[in-house]
Formats: structure tokens, sequence, C-alpha cells
């Protein structure tokens, strides 16, 4: 049986949704924005799953991550790849 509820959350891809974050959830105001950035480039390059925020050390998943599960889970995480929901 298929899952409904991935169908409803299907969106198009941003066009730099695997590079640059949301930018509504993490903007070049924040202050590890560069080290992010960068970590999160490194982690897709090598195909990790994630990477550690250099401030926090929270686990980050990936643009790629996201994408390849096909839907976006709608809890607001940093490098979701998708379009937001339309208004």
């Amino acid at each position: 049986m298929p899952d409904e509820t991935a169908d409803k959350r299907s969106r198009p891809l941003r066009s730099d949704g695997l590079t640059t974050p949301r930018p509504d959830r993490f903007t070049p105001a924040d202050s590890n924005y560069e080290a992010c950035l960068s970590a999160h480039a490194a982690a897709q390059l090598r195909g990790d799953m994630g990477y550690l925020d250099p401030t926090s050390g929270l686990f980050v998943m990936t643009a790629a991550l996201h994408a390849d599960r096909g839907f976006c889970c709608e809890r607001g995480c940093r490098h979701c790849p998708y379009e937001p929901e339309p208004s």
C-alpha cells in the first residue's frame, strides 16, 4: 500500500536546495553559518548522512539525505531541499 502521507508532502526541490540551507531556517546572519556550510558540503562530498553542528555539536542531516527520502517531513530541517509549502 503506498504511503499517502508522503504523497501529500511531496514538493519540488529548490534550485539551490542541495547546497544552500532554507533561508527561512538558517541565514548568513547566524554566527556559525559559514562553518556549517563548509561542514555540510564536506559531509555531502563524503556521502555522509549529516554533520555535527560546529557550535552546538548536534547532528544535522544533509540536503542529499532529505532529497533521497523523496518528500518533506515538515519538521523544520535546516537543509530541507524542498520548496516551502504554498501559502
